[in-house]
């Protein structure tokens, strides 16, 4: 008689597998077969997982249509079987599976714009955050001011495509009145994903987009300073900064070693 850890890891796996058969012979039969027994399990758990990334990727399935997506579904929880017990933990590998899924290959924007919809999705169940206490800031020294290194609010996300993914989630949102046309060739978006009341995109240029990403790295402001410098010879820091610690972008800091 196996044990209650190998028999759960038998059950998730013929769940998942037909052809796993492990599990079978401790199923009692009881008026269905084993096999229907375990299928009518498929069956709720593939739906339940297929209908989570579907909430979580309204723009992907309207851009693939219900049979693609429910059929990429599919294959994506064989592979990335869910690892939490909170549906709302279940999709973050979704955009790196449809980069590698030969059907979405003539699609090459679309892993892109799931990764936008996941950024969206964790921006808003994100935790809260106090703003940044100026005072505290304002009592370090002048000599540790390149030291400081700052964090982002844990509702805030960046993202950087060469597709304007912005403009495809935009276009495909159910109160867009628009029906100008997209074409991949118009050019990337360098985007801010953060949630004040609701969740909001800031686009971001080049050189606003280089610094915070340094920051959300860890580097300390000067390093992120002079990676800035480096595509603006001209960047204001002093006004960068206020700007992202005033609109709750930045929320606390510390000192670096």
């Amino acid at each position: 008689m196996p044990g209650l850890r190998e028999l759960q890891q038998q059950f998730a796996a013929g769940v998942l597998d037909p052809d796993h058969q492990a599990m079978e012979p401790s199923i009692r039969a009881n008026g269905l077969t084993r096999e229907q027994r375990l299928q009518i399990y498929r069956n709720n758990i593939f739906t339940s997982l297929t209908e989570a990334l579907k909430a979580t990727h309204p723009v992907v399935d309207k851009l693939v249509g219900d049979g693609f997506f429910r059929y990429a579904a599919h294959e994506f929880i064989l592979r990335h079987p869910s690892a939490s017990g909170d549906l709302e933990d279940f999709g973050a590998q979704f955009s790196t599976f449809l980069a590698e899924f030969p059907p979405a290959v003539e699609l090459p924007y679309l892993p892109d714009v799931a990764r936008l919809e996941w950024l969206y999705h964790e921006a808003y169940h994100a935790a809260e955050a106090a703003p940044l206490d100026i005072d505290r800031l304002s009592a370090i020294a002048t000599a540790d001011h390149e030291r400081l290194c700052f964090s982002l609010h844990p509702a805030a996300r960046l993202m950087r495509s060469r597709f304007p993914v912005l403009r495809i989630w935009q276009a495909n949102q159910d109160d867009c009145t628009s029906d100008d046309s997209i074409s991949l060739d118009d050019g990337g978006a360098r985007l801010l994903i953060r949630r004040h009341e609701d969740v909001e995109f800031v686009c971001l240029g080049a050189t606003e987009y280089e610094f915070l990403r340094h920051l959300d790295n860890a580097a300390p402001l000067g390093a992120a300073a002079e990676a800035a410098i480096s595509l603006q010879a001209d960047f204001d820091l002093t006004s960068v900064l206020a700007r992202f610690v005033g609109d709750g972008t930045l929320t606390d800091f510390r000192l670096s070693r």
